[in-house]
């Protein structure tokens, strides 16, 4: 095992126990062949699923570090509660060591993932007896999943190394892409994905696959990311059009984040809970007992605080947070994330992860539209997710492109909090409202809550072990 971790194909068919919650399959056997599991359409479709089954299984990358450690205590929006490891330390005051645990989880489980997508890549275009419509799907789902995982590094580290096959020597060893070039390769296998997967979801009604729509929202953000407007513009539109997808109003708010809700795009549903937990984010940030309860993260309020940057009468403080008083003296009041309401339950599983929303795709748009000097349209986008947080007033006309992008941070932070890390990835990719060619805008607004903030911090270090096993990995800036 070297510098990057890679799963030999034999473990796509250790999945059997999980792959069948996701779909009716009988369960590959240990002992196949590479060759003989992509042979017929269940076992074929039971090594795809089965990424999806252990990226929300026993692990910490999914659940909790995109969204609690590096995209929740590294940005501005919460602090963990409890007497927390040196590790926890790192990333609320934003340094981060090369040897922390954690960081190199959010190197190499993203990688293990990447190398199974690319098996089924490789096992599913060699396959000559599949059927046509199942191979398309696997085919779709896989480039999809390839492109998801360097989506996350990409943002996580900058240049990363591009994985395109399961060659394990040749990729061992290999230096780190340009970020550029691994964009290019996100946004080729978006649109081959979106071009090959189904637009409609199961007969079932499970969201727990990606389909076209969870292909273009991702292909939209990426071209946001990369400053292609045009482009995202119009693939944000699509999955806007959508008649799959509608956005959750008033007091159905809160049905947003059960399993199969008409705004999820897609979801991913625990497996090996043990029959206790419906998500891992509600496992981890709803306090155990409401009637005397102790959250763990805390959103952070007072200046650049995100409970205070709420606006009165959002119906996302009322629906999406919770709040307890202790009994200090004097006593204080703490907020906690509540998207996800169901902590412990032994019952059948009523919350599944949400990865993808439509929501977002509104203020993609929003965004792109603003970035195009499209003001007025841009606005319109706002309003629609405003109006679904219960401003009935639309907002005043946006006079500029600076000014619509506050807004577009403003709405952005109080709809995705605490969800896969946005907030940290947006900090990173805006531009300093100073002008400084050289600075973020994180460099405008973590200095509010972290006296100890330092632009490098902007990106993960990488992983001390990747770097002794890989001679070619160089640091990032900041790091050594």
């Amino acid at each position: 095992m070297k510098a990057i971790i890679y799963i030999p194909l034999v473990a796509l068919l250790s999945l059997s126990v999980s792959c069948k919650k996701f779909v009716d399959i009988d369960p590959p056997r240990t002992e196949l062949s590479s060759e003989s599991l992509f042979v017929n359409d269940k076992t074929a479709t039971s090594a795809m699923v089965g990424i999806y089954s252990d990226m929300n299984s026993y692990n910490y990358f999914y659940a909790n570090l995109l969204t609690m450690f590096m995209g929740g205590m590294g940005s501005d929006e919460f602090t963990y509660a409890l007497t927390s490891t040196a590790e926890f330390e790192e990333f609320k005051n934003n340094n981060v060591l090369s040897t922390n645990r954690f960081v190199g989880q959010l190197w190499s489980e993203p990688y293990a993932y990447n190398y199974r997508a690319n098996a089924v890549i490789e096992g599913v275009t060699a396959s000559q007896t599949l059927s046509p419509q199942v191979k398309n799907q696997l085919l779709g789902e896989a480039k999809f999943m390839r492109a998801f995982f360097h989506f996350y590094l990409v943002n996580t580290f900058g240049d990363v190394p591009l994985i395109l096959d399961t060659d394990v020597q040749k990729n061992t060893n290999l230096s780190r892409t340009p970020a550029a070039e691994v964009y290019k390769s996100i946004i080729a296998d978006l649109i081959d994905a979106k071009n090959l997967l189904a637009i409609n979801y199961p007969s079932t009604g499970e969201r727990t696959r990606p389909t076209k729509g969870a292909a273009t929202l991702l292909l939209a953000r990426a071209y946001l990311y990369t400053g292609n407007n045009v482009q995202a513009e119009i693939e944000a539109g699509e999955v806007i059009s959508n008649p799959n997808y509608q956005l959750l109003q008033g007091a159905n708010m809160n049905k947003t984040f059960l399993a199969n809700s008409p705004e999820a795009i897609w979801q991913l549903q625990v497996v090996n809970n043990g029959g206790s937990r419906n998500t891992w984010e509600g496992f981890t940030m709803t306090p155990a007992s409401i009637t005397a309860p102790v959250a763990y993260y805390r959103l952070t309020k007072g200046a650049g605080g995100l409970v205070d940057a709420f606006e009165p009468g959002d119906l996302r403080r009322t629906n999406w947070t919770g709040s307890y008083t202790t009994t200090a003296t004097p006593p204080l009041t703490h907020t906690y994330p509540y998207k996800y309401k169901i902590r412990t339950n032994p019952g059948p599983i009523t919350e599944y992860s949400m990865v993808l929303r439509y929501a977002e795709a509104y203020l993609i748009r929003a965004e792109a539209r603003i970035q195009l000097n499209k003001l007025d349209l841009g606005k319109q986008d706002l309003d629609v997710i405003r109006s679904r947080a219960g401003f009935s007033t639309p907002l005043p006309s946006i006079a500029s492109i600076p000014a619509g992008m506050l807004r577009v941070e403003q709405e952005r932070r109080v709809e995705l909090f605490t969800e896969w890390g946005h907030r940290w990835f947006d900090l990173k990719r805006w531009k300093s409202v100073s002008g400084d060619a050289t600075k973020t805008r994180a460099d405008d607004v973590l200095p509010l809550t972290k006296p100890s903030w330092k632009s490098t911090a902007i990106l993960m270090p990488i992983p001390s072990d990747a770097r002794k096993t890989n001679p070619n990995l160089t640091p990032n800036p900041g790091y050594n």
